[in-house]
């Protein structure tokens, strides 16, 4: 073994990096416009979809959170699925991760991009989103740490644009908004009800919103760069439902009671800007092109790092190029950063070369990769936690009613996969995923396993793997 592959990465993060992470890590683009589209096709009863898509995301953090704990991992769950159901569901899985985030870098390159160029049209939108992914690339490549003080201070402005935007919905809701032109909240109930379009909707609209959620698993990979992780992990799972009902269902109430869900300026401009414009807030557009911003530029830069801290788990478990593995003297997984890195570039180069053909095939691809993540997390905890209780270990954090809200989610997420597959309407994202998930596996299945020893073992979770055998 060489000096380089001795190496290790570093707790380079420090507790109010990771604490911010965590608060912040769910709050996207796809809250400040994303969501408006959701509100249009449920109603006002879209904070039911948010409702469920939250409990959801809450269960499976738990569960994730109850593995993390015991065994900290820049793996995280891929590590977990390797262990509990087999190495070719890590091997699966984990790439998937990658492959999710991949696509992810370049799609918030080309929005931050747009903005950007529409604030300078003398310069090209295609420079714009070069440039912000070789700034965060560089800084990503320096030391972990520069990535923590970025994100930290990204999150920071998201939090701080959350809670002015509550504060001055929650005054215009009771009437104290000098400029406001509407209050209280008849919206609610206006124009066709709370549920203008059915029950139908509101699970369409869950489809919509978990993609929402999806990031807050990142803190447990984050937190094995940090002093201390099982805390840091227990503590940013604890206030995942806080995160949500603040975050989501409460500035989501405010948009769907300030704003009629028929208005025809609501997907037009996002749910956010919309609410500020008929609050007559100054300057709205340009306050949310700047949160926006910031909200696309902190998701590539964490993007970036999970996928890179994915791709370096691979390759420590022999299940990517041995080159993956290489660690700076920083603690940076240098290769994997510029690996993962390189991928986004030829993302923006396909888009831009071929403008709404192959890179929107591929997009396509990532469909359903979030729900297939939770249900990997829920089989590997079922598994784990079994064997931890028959050997009568203890656990230090747990998840809840086990086995039966494990279980819940389980079927909750098979019935939802069934729904996609079976709706005109999401089924061709549904079986690109699978057939890009099927040639993962049978990838995962024909090469040759590592040997056993890769997945480590921990004091909790030390289970025999599936199909066990000798190098």
């Amino acid at each position: 073994m060489t000096n380089l592959e001795k190496r290790t990465l570093k707790h380079g993060l420090s507790s109010r990096q990771v604490s911010m992470i965590s608060i912040a890590g769910i709050i996207g683009a796809g809250l400040f416009i994303g969501s408006s589209k959701a509100i249009a096709t449920a109603g006002p009863a879209i904070l039911l979809s948010y409702l469920i898509a939250g409990i959801l995301v809450l269960l499976v953090m738990r569960m994730l959170g109850e593995m993390a704990v015991a065994n900290p991992n820049s793996g995280s769950f891929s590590t977990y699925a390797g262990r509990a159901i087999g190495p070719w569901a890590g091997f699966t899985i984990g790439w998937l991760y990658w492959w999710f985030w991949v696509l992810v870098i370049p799609v918030e390159a080309i929005a931050g991009a747009d903005i950007l160029h529409a604030w300078v049209p003398a310069v090209p939108s295609w420079l714009f989103a070069f440039a912000i992914m070789t700034t965060l690339a560089c800084t990503n490549l320096i030391s972990v740490n520069n990535f923590g003080e970025f994100e930290y201070w990204f999150s920071l402005v998201k939090v701080i644009a959350i809670i002015a935007f509550i504060a001055v919905g929650g005054l215009a809701i009771c009437g104290y908004w000098p400029l406001a032109t509407v209050s209280g909240v008849a919206n609610l109930t206006a124009n066709g009800g709370f549920m203008p379009n059915g029950f139908g909707a509101v699970l369409g609209g869950v489809l919509v919103t978990i993609f929402s959620f999806f990031g807050a698993e990142i803190v447990t990979i984050a937190a094995g760069e940090t002093a201390n992780p099982q805390d840091k992990i227990r503590k940013a799972t604890n206030l995942v439902v806080y995160r949500i009902a603040i975050f989501y269902l409460v500035s989501i109430f405010l948009v769907v009671s300030l704003v009629a869900w028929n208005d025809p300026q609501l997907v037009a401009v996002g749910s956010f800007q919309r609410a500020l414009e008929i609050l007559n807030v100054p300057g709205a557009k340009l306050m949310v092109d700047i949160v926006v911003l910031v909200a696309v530029t902190s998701c590539m830069n964490s993007g970036l790092y999970t996928a890179s801290r994915m791709l370096y788990s691979l390759a420590a478990r022999g299940e990517a190029p041995r080159k993956a593995r290489h660690i700076s003297r920083n603690g940076v997984p240098t290769f994997a950063v510029a690996a993962s890195t390189l991928a986004g570039f030829a993302g923006c180069f396909v888009n831009y070369a071929f403008p709404g053909k192959v890179f929107g095939f591929l997009l396509s691809t990532t469909g359903a990769i979030a729900l297939l993540v939770y249900l990997v997390i829920a089989i590997s905890q079922l598994r784990m936690r079994k064997v931890k209780e028959q050997e009568g270990r203890e656990l230090a954090f747990k998840m809840w009613l086990f086995p039966y809200l494990t279980w819940f989610v389980i079927v909750l997420i098979s019935v939802v996969l069934g729904y996609m597959l079976l709706s005109p309407d999401y089924r061709y994202e549904t079986l690109m995923t699978a057939g890009v998930a099927g040639s993962m596996l049978i990838i995962a299945l024909l090469r040759k396993r590592p040997c056993d020893s890769v997945y480590g073992t921990d004091d909790a979770y030390d289970i025999p793997l599936p199909g066990k055998q000798t190098v």
